[in-house]
């Protein structure tokens, strides 16, 4: 896709939010939660703004919370195209020897990358996400260097790996460490992949033909209305924490706790902050997904133009009390060459709010347009020529 060319409507229109705030009283920025969790941490992930946090910096062991960087390696192999979800993986010998939560995998098994991704994401198996690993970089300690290259780049200044399971090094010594920020940090990076909630979010699932029984070891998955992954984590020195994600009325969540006293005080903490959160944003929305929003110019297509549609619902999640206005920047290209392909990226819409991103969707084209053959083209040449003479 060409880079977008122009911008259609730098600020092409304001709609005011004031009736949808007024009258709300503004609600306390440092709430009182009374969390059993050591380190905790709540983000609007739209904008990245922080509403909650404790010990936020403090460096402390994530468990299995580490699975969240082997599943973003892994989803942006695919969508770079050095993996497919289809790609069949060998299980080794060595991934075979991980304890802990697994799918008891056998030397030489053979598995997709999907039922392997589902595995990880479902109940955590850590001979899942060290086979991953492995298949990805070669081996586990070139993919333990990627994730710690990745790590840096997302800027987790409190983030090192030393495996891909988060289980405690056998013979003692260093384990992996972060920080509940940076875990949100990443957790909003996975989410810009939200196909993986299809698997985060799932409370019962099987492998093997249904012969292997999966149950999600993340119980608000089942028992808080809207929240659909990401990822617990549990080792008698990180104690219980979780990464989530819930979503209600448009609006989206990311939480974390680390270091609860048990599963049900996890879970206790993350939905306080779920409800925190909640209590402050709401969502207006701007387009319902497929609206057309613009048309881009056809290079050497059978059609001159192709209508540009919002590849899903947009809208501008906003705090309550919000009394400023939402900017609403549509960037589109020039021109496209063809062939388009139906679903191609065209460009995207961007809300703000007081400066701060408050949505965003991508433009894609609505429908195929075919490449003109070379006698049609060369018509339109001399249209066009024609047509200049005229004036």
């Amino acid at each position: 896709m060409k880079k977008y060319g122009k911008i259609l409507a730098g600020m092409l229109a304001v709609f005011m939010v004031m009736t949808m705030g007024l009258g709300q009283a503004a609600i306390a920025a440092e709430p009182v939660l009374n969390l059993d969790s050591h380190a905790a941490i709540l983000m609007e992930p739209l904008s990245g703004e922080i509403l909650y946090q404790k010990n936020a910096d403090q460096k402390m062991h994530p468990a299995s919370v580490t699975k969240l960087m082997v599943i973003l390696l892994t989803l942006e192999a695919v969508e770079r195209g050095d993996l497919k979800l289809t790609d069949v993986v060998s299980a080794s010998p060595e991934a075979c020897k991980m304890g802990g939560s697994q799918i008891w995998l056998e030397p030489g098994e053979q598995m997709s990358v999907e039922e392997l991704l589902k595995a990880v994401c479902i109940v955590s198996a850590n001979d899942a996400s060290y086979a991953l690993g492995e298949h990805i970089a070669g081996s586990e300690a070139n993919f333990i260097a990627l994730m710690n290259k990745r790590a840096k780049s997302l800027g987790l200044k409190n983030t090192t790996y030393v495996n891909t399971t988060g289980l405690e090094p056998d013979g003692g010594g260093p384990g992996n460490l972060t920080s509940a920020r940076d875990m949100a940090i990443l957790a909003r990076e996975v989410l810009k992949y939200p196909y993986v909630l299809k698997w985060t979010g799932t409370w019962i699932d099987h492998l093997r033909g249904g012969k292997s029984f999966l149950r999600n070891t993340n119980r608000l998955v089942r028992f808080y209305n809207g929240c659909d992954g990401l990822k617990t984590g549990y080792t008698g020195e990180a104690g219980y924490c979780l990464v989530a994600t819930a979503k209600r009325d448009g609006v989206r969540m990311i939480a974390v706790t680390m270091k609860a006293s048990t599963d049900k005080a996890r879970a206790k903490d993350i939905s306080s902050l779920f409800n925190y959160g909640f209590s402050l944003y709401k969502a207006h929305r701007v387009y319902q997904g497929g609206e057309i929003v613009g048309k881009v110019k056809v290079f050497q297509g059978k059609e001159k133009y192709v209508q540009a549609k919002a590849a899903g619902e947009l809208s501008a999640v906003i705090k309550r009390s919000a009394k400023g206005s939402i900017t609403k920047q549509i960037k589109l290209a020039e021109w496209v060459k063809a062939p388009v392909k139906s679903g191609q990226k065209l460009g995207e819409v961007i809300l703000s709010v007081d400066g701060k991103p408050c949505g965003r969707v991508d433009l894609v084209a609505a429908k195929n347009v075919q490449k003109n053959s070379f006698f049609g083209i060369l018509g339109e040449f001399f249209r066009t020529m024609i047509g200049r003479g005229t004036h």
